[in-house]
């Protein structure tokens, strides 16, 4: 090869090279609402026939390389895609349109998806952007407020780790769960994920939207989709949040001078010369118990995809360290899902999800009684009664103990700091599906799962517990609990367009079985305290076991379901649902029960007479009536049962068994029959969206109670459950949803939603009150919560206060408790006996809400953000049962009672004289009103540009500051007005129903103010 030749090919393989090099190009742009020219986040960016891809930013931005010629399509869920072949332009900015009939497609119901302008039924979406407003250990929590007819409250204030307790639409049972299902990706009955792995959140509320689940769906469902990988580039996100907390409230307690006047002056009114011996010590018992906490919470996750599969990964770690000392909880999360399209017809997916978790307890809110709940052992309750002249130790190192007035306990900082409580839990589930096209139109799935959850919990109360524990030389206690839940669904689904209408028909077979095993042990008497709870098995004196100690249930519900939708014209809708449950737990003659529902939806905006019309942009009217169920008793409990015993047998104790309940051949299922009646108003292209929905719900067939079985049949329980009696849930909501302004700098969105719900017991056992007590067991009246026929549900019972007597002559229709002289209590004299009895008590408050509210406002200026919420609720009244302590006399007490008791020269009061004779009673003196309005997040957010953080290698950089809890606004004079206590009952069911507005020991709310940080790569 010549000179010639050899230049000539070099100049044609660098010219090849050149223009290789030119046809590579970077293109970048912005992606953004025609309606409103708001930068569009997430919106997916990929270059058809291959592989590559990305998301814009939440600018709206996005930078991809391609070729000259090559196709970009943009694509985002409720916006019409758009493709654009490249040219020679490198920025190539895009507008898309909105499509409402794609943005309804993510309105997830169950076993399917509908446009929302579809829906007949009752459904609230809550959009991921609130659930992660501010930082919460689970969903639940950002629930509240978010959606109307949803009442969302920490069963214990701000524990880490506390429970949530969730209903819809008012309490519809007495003994049963008011819980609602929780549906995670189609497993049924799962534990709520993170926030931030949640990609939608819908609540279904009437019958119409629950009775797909049938027996599970009276107390209406939360539907939650986890997030999902994308066709595209690997996106990795890191977010990070750090929040300190304090509490929000303190109680204005006594110092150790003014208490030992107080106590003086009870002594003098009692009668007892002796001045009190004031100790050496001026001790803030509450400022002791509580600290500065905080809650940290990381969360990493991965996410991407081809055509054929789609991947999405999280770990989360979230740890709190609590307000009151040596209160703790850390948690560590992971969440999985992949789907893979197989084939053109065939669909695979796994969903895996798990944690691990241990809390730090802190005893609070005592139910009074020995053992667990011990009332010596509550923390809060303690440092508010317990002397403030009193220090932590005494001179000999020991821990001091409240010996000179009142029942004799333990002191708080040793409560909260010697006693071990630890609580140990492991969570799984795996849920495996397969979706078959079987033809056009007919799709066939099946999905398997499993979850398990274990709870282990040891508890210690050692001999440096004096009171609680010194005499038994410690306590030990373990208990564990193992559940395992297996779920099999398959179901055909098929699509048709009949002319002008389309019809989906949905037919399924569902079967779960539930397996629960767990034991119980308590010794005393331990060899050491350096074992903690691992000594049981060194105790002296193992406690006598009771029936239940060591368990083992099993129940399963097996079900067919179906469902017709049919819509016609876009105009008029129509779907009837079906579903047939068999539950094992339930009476040989009732083991299976029908759950019908229907709806109509017809679209006015669609009708000619609309279709044109400039200012109303959506308007539909919903119908709805169904029947749901409730079958959350627990196992065998219509069966006929033993129960062990202990005999006497020449001497000698030995174990034994008799008869403990009769079978109830006809026990059934709860049915709460359900009308709901709505309206759903779009106005000027949607910025205004209006829903109305007014609700009855009756249910029937209650599950109670009946005390009524004579003792001479000899069964050891007297408590049978029985099918006796009715509630009565009635309604209405609003939610409101306005784009206020919208514009290239700055947006103002505001969301609001209103519920106010009336209950009312309709039919009880023989129409007989039915009680619950609200209070420690070793308050004086016990029955202090009603069940009435013709009244709402848990009011308060007890003596109706009427002010102090002033001496002389007693007021007309009034009496005082025996032995009253001037400056004690007066009542009203309801039996005209001339003093005051059980039988002179009446209903004396209300703690079921008038209605509750919630109000976003959402602001965007440039690249800053901001966000307001503001939460509240009217009407409901609380029972202060820690003003009932403190002012009884042997305890610490308030400044405000202290300053204000009657006196001699101090008559034109409301509060009695100090050392009164009221004895901790149950009175309407100690009913007050539980409004309350409450700043629950404000939060500002800035993200920096992309042309800023694109060199390094950045997509999205964002931080942001909120406050939780910063304000509330109430006339309520305990600590919070958020209360959720569930007296001696402890929190079981019947509790949870029946006894509600209570406050006594609870651990307090927390404010916080969280820094946060979010990455994305």
């Amino acid at each position: 090869m010549n000179l010639k030749t050899r230049l000539t090919l070099i100049a044609l393989l660098f010219f090849n090279i050149v223009m290789i090099a030119q046809n590579g190009i970077t293109v970048k742009g912005t992606v953004v609402s025609s309606t409103d020219n708001v930068p569009i986040p997430g919106v997916n960016v990929i270059v058809v026939n291959t592989t590559k891809g990305t998301t814009t930013d939440f600018d709206g931005a996005y930078q991809i390389e391609v070729d000259k010629g090559d196709v970009i399509q943009f694509s985002y869920v409720g916006f019409v895609s758009q493709s654009i072949t490249v040219g020679d332009d490198t920025t190539i900015n895009v507008s898309l349109a909105e499509d409402f009939a794609a943005l309804e497609e993510v309105v997830v119901v169950g076993y399917g998806a509908r446009r929302k302008t579809d829906v007949t039924g009752s459904v609230s979406s809550v959009k991921t952007e609130e659930l992660t407003a501010f930082p919460v250990l689970d969903a639940e929590q950002a629930l509240q407020g978010r959606a109307a007819g949803v009442n969302v409250q920490s069963n214990n204030g701000g524990e880490p780790g506390a429970p949530i307790s969730i209903s819809i639409r008012g309490n519809t049972s007495i003994n049963a769960s008011s819980a609602p299902l929780i549906v995670v990706d189609g497993f049924v009955g799962a534990s709520m994920p993170q926030a931030g792995d949640i990609e939608s959140l819908q609540v279904l509320k009437d019958a119409s939207a629950t009775a797909i689940y049938g027996s599970r769906g009276s107390n209406g469902v939360v539907l939650v989709t986890t997030k999902k990988g994308r066709t595209g580039k690997l996106i990795v996100e890191f977010n990070s949040t750090y929040a300190v907390q304090n509490t929000a409230n303190s109680l204005d307690l006594l110092n150790a001078s003014d208490f030992a006047d107080y106590q003086n002056q009870i002594r003098a009114n009692q009668g007892n010369s002796t001045p009190y011996p004031l100790g050496t010590a001026n001790t803030d018992w509450q400022d002791q118990i509580y600290r500065s906490g905080n809650t940290t919470n990381n969360q990493l996750s991965f996410s991407g995809g081809s055509e054929k599969v789609n991947y999405y990964a999280s770990g989360t770690y979230f740890q709190q360290d609590g307000i009151l000392v040596n209160s703790g909880y850390e948690r560590v999360t992971f969440l999985s899902n992949l789907d893979a399209q197989v084939t053109d017809k065939l669909k695979l997916g796994l969903n895996l999800n798990g944690s691990l978790s241990k809390k730090n307890g802190v005893a609070t809110q005592s139910t009074g009684e020995n053992g667990v709940g011990a009332g010596g052992d509550d923390v809060v309750a303690l440092a508010m009664r317990f002397a403030p002249d009193k220090g932590i130790y005494n001179d000999d190192g020991t821990f001091s103990v409240n010996d000179r007035i009142g029942d004799p306990v333990d002191n708080p900082w040793a409560v909260a700091t010697q006693r071990d409580d630890d609580t140990e839990t492991e969570k799984f589930r795996a849920n495996f599906y397969a979706n078959y096209e079987i033809i056009e139109g007919l799709t066939f799935k099946t999905t398997f799962g499993l979850s398990m959850d274990n709870d282990f919990r040891g508890l210690y109360l050692p001999r440096t517990l004096q009171i609680t524990a010194g005499g038994i030389n410690g306590r030990a206690i373990m208990t564990e609990d193992k559940t395992k839940n297996i779920l099999s669904e398959n179901y055909l689904t098929y699509n048709r367009e009949i002319g002008k209408g389309a019809l989906t028909l949905l037919a399924g077979y569902s079967y779960q079985k539930t397996t629960n095993k767990g034991f119980y042990s308590e010794g005393t008497g331990t060899i050491s305290d350096s074992f903690s709870y691992y000594g049981l098995w060194t105790a002296t004196n193992l406690l006598n076991g009771e029936s239940g100690d060591i368990y083992t249930n099993e129940t399963e519900i097996q079900s067919q379901f179906g469902r017709v939708n049919f819509d016609w014209d876009d105009k008029y809708l129509f779907t009837a649902t079906v579903r047939r449950d068999g539950a094992s737990n339930f009476a040989e003659n009732e083991k299976y029960a029908i759950f019908p529902s229907a709806a109509f939806g017809w679209k006015l905006s669609n009708e000619d007479f609309l279709s044109d019309n400039e200012t109303i942009s959506n308007l539909k009217l919903r119908a709805s009536y169904g029947v749901t169920g409730n079958p959350s008793i627990g196992a065998y409990e219509s069966l006929a049962s033993l129960a062990s015993i202990y005999a006497s047998n020449n001497g000698i104790t030995v174990a034994a068994v008799t008869p403990n309940q009769p079978a109830n051949p006809d026990l059934k299922w709860e049915s709460s029959y359900q009308t709901n009646i709505g309206v759903d108003l779009g106005l000027l292209n949607n910025k205004i969206s209006l829903s109305l929905d007014y609700y009855n719900i009756d249910t029937k067939d209650l599950i109670m109670i009946d005390r009524g079985l004579p003792w001479y049949l000899g069964f050891y329980n007297d408590e049978i459950l029985k099918n006796v009696g009715e509630i009565n849930n009635k309604g209405f909501e609003i939610s409101l949803n306005t784009r206020n302004i919208t514009n290239d700098n700055f947006t103002w969105t505001t969301d609001f939603v209103f519920s106010r719900n009336k209950n009312t017991v309709e039919k009880l056992i023989n129409g007989d009150d039915y009680f619950q007590n609200g209070a420690p067991s070793y308050f004086s009246v016990g029955n202090n919560a009603i069940l009435r026929e013709g009244e709402e549900v848990g009011l308060f019972y007890g003596f109706d206060y009427a002010g102090v007597y002033q001496g002389g002559a007693l007021p007309a229709g009034t009496a005082t408790i025996s032995g009253g002289v001037a400056g004690d209590p007066l009542f009203v004299d309801l039996d005209d006996s001339g003093d005051i009895s059980n039988d002179d008590r009446k209903i004396i408050g209300n703690p079921n809400p008038d209605f509750t509210w919630g109000l976003t406002n959402g602001f965007r200026y440039k690249n800053f953000d901001a966000n307001i919420f503001f939460q509240g609720s009217q009407g409901g009244e609380i029972f202060n049962m820690t003003e009932v302590q403190l002012n009884n006399g042997d305890a610490n007490t308030t400044y405000g009672y202290y300053n204000n008791a009657w006196t001699p020269s101090n008559t034109n009061t409301n509060q009695p004289r100090v050392g009164n004779n009221s004895f901790r009673e149950i009175s309407s003196r100690f009913v007050e009103d539980g409004s309350y309005i409450r700043l629950k997040n404000i939060a500002v957010g800035y993200n920096f540009p992309s042309e800023s953080i694109e060199k390094l290698g950045i997509e999205r950089l964002r931080l942001s500051v909120s406050a939780q809890n910063l304000l509330t606004f109430t006339n309520y004079s305990g600590l919070d007005p958020e209360v959720n206590y569930y007296g001696s009952a402890g929190n079981n069911n019947t509790a949870s129903n029946t006894v509600r507005g209570f406050d006594f020991g609870n651990y307090p709310t927390v404010k916080s103010v969280s820094f946060s940080l979010n990455v994305k790569f």
